[in-house]
């Protein structure tokens, strides 16, 4: 399976607004471990949920990274 995600890139989550922007920490099979702003690490499934990708790298929170 193919994802439009590499290392690094960052992300939103589409339902969970309240999360920030992620950071994308790994990606094994259909698992995408993201790290995100007020969440934390979180394991997203790439086959239920289609993360959204960040144009503006800048804004990320630097403690992320």
């Amino acid at each position: 399976m193919v994802y439009e995600f590499s290392v690094g890139d960052f992300v939103r989550h589409p339902t969970e607004p309240e999360w920030g922007q992620g950071q994308v920490q790994s990606i094994i099979g259909n698992r995408i471990t993201v790290n995100f702003e007020h969440m934390g690490k979180t394991i997203i499934l790439a086959d239920k949920i289609s993360l959204t990708p960040v144009a503006d790298e800048t804004n990320f929170a630097p403690n992320l990274l």
